[in-house]
């Protein structure tokens, strides 16, 4: 089965934007989060990719500053 990481990492955005108790559990346990997200066991180098996008694109979008400094 293939997995379209980019869209993962888009949904997984959308959430965050969402619903700021996620983006406080990503901030805590990204790994734990992303799999909870996702709801598929993805091999560890998936999943690391996946939170990797996420980091990057929060910090594109410049997300940091409207969830409220949570991630930095």
């Amino acid at each position: 089965m293939a997995f379209d990481i980019k869209k993962i990492i888009e949904d997984i955005i959308a959430k965050i934007k969402g619903d700021k108790d996620i983006g406080e559990k990503f901030q805590k346990d990204p790994t734990k989060t992303v799999e909870g997200l996702i709801g598929v066991d993805l091999p560890e180098d998936q999943i690391n990719a996946v939170v990797e996008g996420v980091k990057a694109k929060i910090n594109l979008d410049g997300l940091k500053d409207k969830l409220g400094g949570l991630f930095g």
